[in-house]
């Protein structure tokens, strides 16, 4: 079962959500919507539900125009932020609803139900109640009652947003496993770039109901195709810098230069946006290439086993992303370390003309 969106708009009272978007998702793929919050995820969603109509454009499925279906008629299922289970039944009859409102028999509904809840390891608490659960307990129970049904598509806007760090990294992994075996498209929104990494699949880079970027996860990461992309893939977003390409150096600011990197080597002269991930800056040197630069620190803020460095001098406010903890005080100088080989270049529209090579050195 393919899924395709040809132009499609949606606009409500002069409002744009969704503007002209292009996309197709393949049978028994794995899809990621990501941008920030209102950037349009769901909104697509709804309409890829039929919960929504477009404005302009159309919507197929095997190649035939379902843009005026409702929902009750498209195979679909969806799964929300919220645990959206019914309190006064079982987790088996929770389950088991949308079989039953499909006519499907007692014992097929028992099977299905059975086999649902084993792969999402919840066959011991089909007997309890939703108060009973914990909050990852309610939710596998959301998603067994979206899966088992068999739909064509499955939806999951921000499905795991509400779980605690572990019960998400474990949803994610047998989320990954459960679709390798299936051939229903399943499209998941997320906020966090993070998440989109660790699905892996195919992403859409949304932004004010654009479609900023589509393809490969690893691919869309890896060469973004404007600044707005490596911004919304990259968490803290990456940092920029404005320099210039002249004879054999690059120079940031007219105050820092260094030598050309065989990456840059190849890009004419001029005016150009820099880009460096935070996780790429290091407080060592690690490669033979490391642009070093004095800094001094404007906040180190510290989220579990990892560290978000704000740092600055005259010419530059960057980010770092360090694994540890690290505690500096406000005003505190250090030295920080860009490997240059790992540095984009976007030209002054903001579209890229040099990714980095994937050399072996501080994290891809």
């Amino acid at each position: 079962m393919s899924l395709t969106l040809e132009h499609v708009t949606r606009v409500v009272d002069n409002q744009l959500y969704i503007d002209d978007a292009c996309l197709s998702f393949e049978p028994g793929s794995f899809n990621v919507l990501l941008g920030r919050t209102l950037s349009g995820k769901t909104s697509l969603m709804r309409l890829l539900a039929g919960l929504d109509r477009p404005s302009s454009g159309r919507i197929l499925m095997n190649g035939a125009d379902v843009t005026g279906v409702p929902v009750r008629k498209r195979n679909v299922s969806m799964v929300y932020q919220q645990f959206i289970n019914y309190p006064t039944m079982t987790v088996f009859e929770n389950i088991a609803s949308p079989l039953r409102q499909a006519g499907i028999g007692k014992d097929e509904i028992a099977s299905r139900v059975l086999e649902t809840a084993r792969m999402l390891h919840i066959e011991a608490l089909l007997e309890r109640h939703p108060l009973e659960l914990s909050g990852g307990q309610q939710q596998r129970t959301a998603m067994a009652r979206a899966l088992v049904k068999d739909a064509e598509v499955v939806l999951f806007d921000e499905p795991l947003v509400n779980l605690d760090y572990k019960l998400r990294e474990e949803l994610r992994q047998e989320m990954r496993e459960l679709f390798k075996t299936r051939h229903t498209i399943a499209i998941y929104a997320t906020t966090e770039p993070n998440e989109a990494l660790a699905l892996g699949g195919t992403t859409t880079v949304l932004h004010e109901g654009r479609v900023i970027q589509s393809g490969k996860t690893a691919e869309v990461y890896h060469r973004p195709q404007q600044v707005l992309a490596a911004e919304l893939f990259s968490e803290p977003p990456i940092n920029l810098m404005p320099g210039r390409i002249t004879g054999t150096e690059v120079s940031f600011a007219d105050a820092v230069h260094f030598p050309l990197n065989p990456d840059l080597q190849e890009i004419a002269e001029g005016e150009y946006r820099f880009g460096v991930r935070p996780s790429h800056i290091g407080l060592v040197p690690s490669n033979d290439d490391d642009l070093e630069l004095a800094v001094t620190v404007d906040l180190a803020e510290i989220s579990g086993s990892e560290t978000f460095l704000h740092v600055s001098n005259d010419q530059f406010v960057l980010v770092l992303h360090l694994p540890g903890v690290h505690e500096y005080d406000v005003d505190t100088p250090i030295l920080i370390y860009i490997p240059t080989h790992k540095l984009f270049a976007f030209d002054t529209q903001g579209q890229l003309v040099q990714a980095p090579s994937r050399r072996v050195g501080r994290s891809a």
